[in-house]
């Protein structure tokens, strides 16, 4: 089934890179279970989580540990022993169940990487975990469960902090799997651009979006954010209204996809008509694609948080929305009203990937900038680590009521801000590689502009 979705020319480069990524986790592992004198490893995909006083589950959501190793990201009650040597264990979890689907498993590239045994009632896991759990540590979200089975170690912080740390570097196998992560997400941004044009609801472009991805909204590594004219100043905004609005001003969309358990994570913003705000859509663009060529080897990212800080400084000046010049916005620290967010973070197995706050395997913290305080990752860029890139600007009613209450007040050209207030705000975002003589920027070389 996997083949006749994806291809079985992209089977085949999996197939290939398959092996050298297991190699990787084992020797990762095997240095972490040494440094802190474990056996092994035993990595729980997690469970059904009860919705309160109800007999329905939350959608369930595999630990991305245990998805690090092997692209199961929909089956709970199955577990993975590691010790870094041997071939993994894998105890895969198939019941006799006639009230809902049971996943069978599937003969693909990563079976013979595993020593499988078949699990029919998840209270018998016991029986084929190690009998003697004194050297193994649980690494999963289920505590009163890890205690239950007789674990000693829990979510050993010194052991994650080990596994965290070396997250950030990519395999050629996790790489190749973000990149067809961005193909899925691109087909539905352009998918939902069109219905945008044309007219439709935030819910229905939603739909778009889903279609075009073969997902459902499950399936999406975040909420996808749908917003139209004001809404779009809502960092988070999920609500979807059903509703035509009377005009269309501006989209901006932030949807990311799934595959094999590995996220894309993606923004564009649109203006309806060309515009005043169209023309700001484009020089934030323009940012944007200058950013992430100042992602290099070597950088501290909050040095290229701060660098692009200062020139959104230079748009809010050239636009008119500020009185002052660039540099004397920075300083007064007005920028913030407009961009407060960071810059970007560390994209994989989550959308906002472990690790990027981390010094070294000991997970020594580095804080972001106390003026920088929202940036998600401080970490020194290096090669093979995935990031995002997404300057935004934004006219956030509440924000911009706290910088007019205050003493900064007539920094600001607030008939031109006002303007701007029913287009809502811009964020462009972009998936890129960073290889060590160059960026790889995966959501571009599939076109979307």
């Amino acid at each position: 089934m996997i083949q006749k979705i994806f291809g079985a020319e992209k089977m085949t480069k999996l197939t290939s890179l398959y092996p050298s990524h297991i190699a990787e986790l084992q020797q990762r592992s095997k240095m972490a279970l040494s440094r802190e004198n474990l056996d092994g490893i035993v990595i729980h995909s997690g469970q059904e989580l009860k919705i309160f006083l109800d007999d329905n589950s939350y959608p369930f959501k595999v630990n991305p540990h245990f998805k690090h190793w092997l692209p199961l990201v929909d089956i709970p009650n199955c577990w993975l022993i590691i010790n870094g040597t041997d071939k993994p264990t894998l105890i895969y979890y198939q019941p006799v169940d006639f009230w809902h689907k049971v996943i069978e498993l599937s003969d693909s590239y990563w079976n013979e990487f595993f020593d499988i045994k078949m699990l029919r009632k998840a209270s018998d896991v016991d029986k084929l975990l190690p009998y003697d759990k004194k050297g193994y540590a649980y690494i999963g979200e289920h505590i009163e469960v890890a205690q239950a089975l007789g674990f000693d170690t829990i979510n050993s912080e010194d052991l994650l902090n080990y596994l965290h740390y070396h997250r950030a570097y990519k395999t050629p196998y996790e790489l190749e799997c973000m990149r067809e992560s961005n193909k899925i997400a691109v087909a539905g941004h352009k998918a939902a651009k069109l219905a945008f044009l044309d007219g439709a609801s935030e819910y229905d472009i939603q739909q778009a979006y889903l279609k075009a991805t073969l997902h459902v909204e499950t399936d999406t590594p975040y909420g996808n954010i749908v917003a139209l004219n004001e809404n779009a100043s809502i960092l988070h905004y999920t609500a979807l209204e059903r509703g035509v609005p009377q005009a269309h001003r501006s989209f901006l969309i932030d949807a990311g996809a799934n595959f094999h358990g590995y996220a894309s994570d993606i923004t564009r913003t649109y203006s309806f008509k060309r515009d005043r705000f169209g023309e700001l859509v484009a020089r934030m663009n323009q940012l944007m694609i200058n950013a992430v060529d100042g992602l290099k080897p070597g950088k501290s990212y909050v040095d290229l948080h701060i660098e692009t800080y200062g020139e959104i400084a230079k748009v809010l000046n050239e636009f008119g929305f500020i009185r002052v010049d660039a540099d004397v916005a920075v300083e007064a620290g007005i920028v913030s009203t407009f961009f407060p967010h960071g810059l970007g973070h560390h994209l994989g197995l989550q959308v906002h990937d472990v690790g990027g706050f981390m010094a070294d395997e000991r997970g020594t913290h580095v804080n972001a900038p106390q003026e920088h305080a929202f940036l998600r990752t401080s970490r020194v860029v290096e090669a093979n680590q995935v990031f995002t890139i997404e300057p935004g600007l934004y006219f956030i009613a509440s924000l911009l009521a706290e910088l007019k209450q205050s003493d900064k007040a007539d920094m600001i050209n607030w008939q031109l801000v006002d303007e701007m207030r029913p287009f809502g705000g811009i964020r462009i975002e972009d998936n890129i590689i960073v290889h060590q003589s160059h960026n790889e920027n995966m959501t571009r070389d599939l076109g979307l502009d």
